[in-house]
């Protein structure tokens, strides 16, 4: 408490007497908010701990930091506080965990985002759709995993992973008729059937434990990788890159790959 009131006078001192943080609004931080979040990603996908502990407290700064700027509203609406932020934080955790501040059981994983839902549900007295939370403004890839989260959490899905399989299977099927159609190739069709393929892959990953932002970043990772090891053996050698056939670029690869 003693830090987080330390942090609090800074932020008080920064916001009266500095000249960009006393300019700053909602809406001119919201773009290095999510920067913050996509460093914080990055650390932890490399890793790096001490680059977490770094990249919390940036984005615990953003928190104070809105808070901060709400307290400075003449509009009861738009007024709050940190600790308004901290109340109203503390009390969704202890309303959406009755089985641990209430009479409500739940022993798995499972069982537990079942009553999550339920709770959500009744706090917007079955008024909002369950797919309400997910924002809209996430990537396509994240917003699929939470999509199928949250219809699952009410029920809806498959019994297990062969019939998720199964649906993969026939979304690739359905994926290639589409280029079998030759002159009839329809490219809005095809990409409507590739949309139904990766959200069929991002529901078999779900089943099998795998998150696939994180698959496909560390994917993404390993291929900057070798191919960046690519072009310094092609440097060190004399090459250039647009004058090498790919057999003499996949000598380098396969080097990379066996590093």
């Amino acid at each position: 408490m003693q830090a987080f009131d330390r942090l609090l006078i800074i932020m008080d001192e920064l916001r009266e007497k500095c000249p960009w943080d006393r300019k700053q609004t909602f809406q001119s931080l919201r773009h290095l908010s999510i920067e913050e979040i996509y460093e914080l990603s990055d650390a932890i996908l490399d890793e790096d701990v001490p680059e977490i502990k770094k990249e919390l407290g940036d984005i615990l700064l953003h928190v104070v930091f809105y808070a901060k700027i709400a307290s400075e509203s003449t509009e009861k609406a738009t007024n709050f506080n940190i600790e308004d932020v901290l109340n109203t934080l503390c009390d969704k955790l202890i309303s959406r965990h009755p089985h641990i501040y209430g009479d409500m059981v739940a022993t798995t994983e499972e069982d537990v985002n079942k009553l999550w839902a339920q709770v959500k549900q009744k706090e917007s007295n079955n008024e909002k759709s369950a797919l309400a939370g997910v924002p809209k403004s996430l990537p396509a890839l994240v917003k699929a995993i939470r999509i199928q989260e949250k219809a699952r959490n009410v029920g809806f899905d498959w019994e297990d992973k062969a019939q998720v399989w199964e649906k993969v299977k026939e979304e690739m099927g359905e994926f290639e008729e589409e280029f079998r159609a030759g002159a009839n190739f329809d490219h809005q069709k095809a990409e409507a059937e590739f949309g139904d393929l990766l959200f069929s892959l991002v529901n078999y990953a779900r089943f099998i434990n795998i998150n696939p932002e994180t698959a496909l970043e560390k994917t993404n990772k390993k291929f900057t990788k070798r191919f960046q090891y690519l072009e310094e053996k092609a440097k060190e050698n004399n090459q250039i890159l647009t004058e090498m056939t790919l057999e003499q670029m996949d000598v380098y690869w396969n080097e990379a790959k066996k590093l």
